[in-house]
């Protein structure tokens, strides 16, 4: 594809992400970005309560979490976008979406660094491997009767991933102590690797990390986005690329397998695919898959308790104890997780689009309110009458890659796509119900944690292989080329006059106070 870092951005960025948590959280404390307490916490309910009381806000260290004296925990991470885009030295969101776009193609190879170096094995137990004792497990609501520890990303790194590596997000449930459950979404890029091996003899080495590097974060919350991150692609290497530096991989203390070095805990082991046991004990006791909550998913609703596969771990490595290693619990369906989710599809999405057809596709955004992998917003410029129609084989196709993907929208350049009311504005003016909504797969292959679509499997449990997909909806709210005029917005002359020259400080911000929703993107582009 084209060197999209060379197209239109603007100029280098001054800085690069931090190699890992710590630094990056001294870059936090050092721009006030950083909410501390040294307050008590429970994990079990507290965290993920506050949380979402500061939802889309700063980040939060707790320094004392009950229960766990060896351990921190860190919270809302990358809750405010805008505070990871200078993280990274990203000067917007397009920014944002074309350079990593570039970094996918481009990924900067990791480097191995020897044992007695990493960090994350400053610390290795071989004995003693209750897990819960070690990492935080959470409880995000009274609904669910058991903790979890949701925020283990999976690291498979050369042969079982094609000779490339891959991270991502998988929820563990560790009642057996040193055993656990390890939830796969099917179709990921860990239900491949698992679909690959399922009746091998042997199991399958890997690890789960916590506490990585913000790029890892950031790369591992990238999903069902295959056709431009395919098995055997290199996933670390983005990272890398993202914060501008190699990241850095240790051989493990007891599996054939290589992790990541600047984590705060790793657990080494093996994924079981054939020994699955239930999520939670209540689902165990009724024998049903599917019916009891267990935490909650990226859709806005209630996950529910599965059977699944499990982790059995071999050792537990961490940062000395003395540091107070750092845990992310992160707690789903928030900004944070929704940032994580979304930020890497939506340069995937840019990147499809730019190999169909370059330079049409403007930007992408996936709105909060569009739940992560349910649906996403594309920006369009049509430059010749040849070019119309290509925004409907983008939705076309990026219903089709997306695994589950619901909505799709394609709208113009003089759309303000971070705003909602501007696109609900848009949809209601600009779209013939007849011809601009399109369901161009119906019945294809969804993703179970969708309500919607564990309906479909009637009086069956609710599991992966009882739903059908009832199918994505693309709309075309795209302004017809050669149209441009019919419907040129109006655009007042805000950038004519300065407020100040009127009014002083005090009453300027008594006005701004007042201002919310669309009004905002109204005033701040004078439509």
């Amino acid at each position: 594809m084209n060197d999209l870092a060379t197209k239109g951005l603007g100029k280098a960025a001054e800085r690069v992400g931090e190699k890992d948590l710590r630094a990056a959280l001294e870059w936090f404390r050092s721009k006030g970005y950083l909410v501390e307490t040294n307050q008590e916490v429970n994990p079990d309910l507290e965290i993920t309560g506050l949380q979402k009381i500061f939802d889309g806000s700063l980040p939060m260290l707790f320094n004392n979490v009950k229960g766990m004296p060896h351990a921190r925990a860190i919270t809302n991470l990358f809750g405010d976008i805008r505070v990871v885009e200078e993280l990274f030295g990203w000067k917007d969101s397009l920014e944002r979406v074309k350079k990593v776009a570039h970094a996918i193609d481009h990924p900067l190879k990791p480097v191995i660094i020897e044992q007695g170096e990493a960090p994350v094995q400053e610390e290795v137990l071989t004995s003693d491997l209750d897990v819960n004792k070690w990492l935080t497990a959470i409880r995000h609501t009274p609904l669910e009767t058991e903790m979890t520890i949701g925020s283990g990303i999976s690291c498979v790194v050369g042969p079982y991933f094609d000779g490339g590596s891959h991270i991502g997000y998988n929820r563990m449930n560790f009642r057996w102590g040193n055993v656990g459950t390890f939830q796969i979404s099917p179709g990921s890029h860990m239900w491949q690797v698992m679909t690959e091996h399922y009746k091998d003899d042997e199991p399958i080495p890997l690890t789960m990390c916590f506490g990585v590097p913000p790029s890892c974060t950031y790369v591992a919350g990238a999903g069902f986005d295959y056709a431009i991150l395919p098995k055997g692609c290199d996933e670390i290497g983005i990272a890398g690329a993202i914060q501008g530096t190699p990241v850095r991989l240790v051989k493990c203390r007891t599996i054939d397998a290589y992790t990541l070095a600047d984590a705060e805990y790793v657990l080494e082991g093996y994924l079981h695919p054939r020994d699955k046991r239930y999520e939670t004990a209540e689902s165990e006791a009724a024998d049903i898959q599917g019916r009891f909550h267990f935490h909650p998913e990226w859709a806005g609703y209630m996950g529910k308790a599965y059977k699944a596969p499990t982790f059995h771990v071999t050792a537990i490595t961490m940062r000395r104890r003395e540091s107070k290693p750092i845990i992310f619990p992160l707690g789903v369906h928030t900004a944070d997780d929704a940032n994580i989710d979304t930020s890497v599809r939506e340069s995937a999405i840019f990147a499809l689009c730019e190999r169909l057809q370059p330079g049409i596709v403007q930007n992408v955004h996936i709105p909060y309110c569009m739940t992560d992998w349910g649906g996403c917003i594309i920006q369009v410029k049509k430059r010749n009458q040849i070019e119309e129609g290509w925004q409907r084989n983008f939705l076309a196709a990026i219903l089709a890659c997306s695994q589950g993907m619901r909505l799709a929208i394609a709208v113009s350049e003089d759309v303000d796509i971070y705003s909602m009311d501007d696109i609900m504005w848009c949809l209601t003016t600009r779209v013939n119900p007849q011809t601009d909504i399109l369901n161009p797969l119906p019945g294809g292959r969804g993703q179970t944690f969708m309500p919607a679509e564990r309906m479909t499997s009637g009086d069956k449990q609710w599991t992966a292989s009882n739903t059908q997909f009832e199918g994505g909806m693309g709309i075309d709210a795209t302004v017809p080329y050669g149209y441009e005029n019919d419907f040129h917005r109006p655009v007042y002359g805000v950038d004519l006059v300065r407020p100040e020259n009127f009014f002083d400080g005090t009453d300027i911000d008594k006005m701004k106070s007042r201002m919310a929703g669309w009004v905002l993107s109204l005033a701040r582009t004078g439509r």
